[in-house]
């Protein structure tokens, strides 16, 4: 009988070390698990900043593309105005 409470507790101390590496194990994933949600909320941040700096940079490009075509479009005009005045002013010398 002796024999037999010493395989017990001997069980139940390797059950307890069995128990407590469990522990650890599930602590260091609980805190990976942590350390991920973290950083996917700062990846969906970071990604929103990204975004809307994109966004801008588009707008801006977008308004110079627009400033251009209105240059381009002013200078035609403005030459196609002056060959008008040159060609209408020419009867002011008779």
């Amino acid at each position: 009988m002796p024999k037999t409470i010493r395989e017990v507790a001997d069980l139940k101390s390797q059950r307890d070390k069995q128990l407590a590496t469990k522990d650890r194990q599930i602590d260091h994933l609980t805190k990976l698990i942590d350390q991920q949600q973290q950083l996917q909320l700062a990846t969906v941040a970071k990604n929103k900043e990204l975004t809307a700096h994109v966004q801008k940079l588009s707008g801006l490009l977008e308004n110079s593309n627009i400033s251009k075509k209105k240059l381009e479009n002013d200078k035609k005009y403005g030459v196609h105005k002056n060959k008008l005045k040159l060609n209408n002013s020419w009867w002011h010398f008779w």
